[in-house]
């Protein structure tokens, strides 16, 4: 079943790094992010985002890792989810993205799957999961 939606940065909070850092080409960065959703996807997250990121240019990659409180098509519960992509400054490429099974509560217990994300040129971020819900 696909569910989709829309969501909104409600908070990104950059979080110093511990210990001494290895220099590359690209900073490290960690930040804590919350999100709403609305849509088929209703809710909010709360995500750990790491990346090695150019701002100048817009390129980089993040991994994510985010745990999901809402609904997906009106069933309520929380899971985890990951993801990950490449920004060349304008698009997405080398997308992961993976519910972590054995995540799901209450009425997502047993959630599967994977999803996806877009921006639009407009600004607007989309989400999507296909998922199973199962035993």
């Amino acid at each position: 079943m696909r569910a989709s939606g829309t969501f909104k940065v409600a908070e990104f909070t950059p979080t110093p790094l511990p210990g001494p850092a290895i220099v590359t080409a690209l900073p490290v960065g960690v930040s804590i992010m919350e999100k709403q959703y609305d849509g088929e996807i209703a809710g909010r997250s709360a995500t750990l985002f790491t990346a090695a990121f150019d701002q100048s240019s817009g390129s980089g990659t993040y991994v994510a890792m985010e745990s999901f409180e809402g609904t997906l098509h009106g069933q309520t519960g929380t899971f985890n989810f990951a993801h990950s992509a490449t920004t060349l400054g304008e698009g997405r490429e080398d997308e992961f993205f993976i519910i972590v099974r054995g995540s799901g509560t209450a009425g997502l217990a047993g959630i599967t799957g994977t999803g996806g994300m877009a921006v639009d040129a407009d600004g607007t971020h989309r989400i999507w999961f296909d998922y199973e819900l199962g035993p």
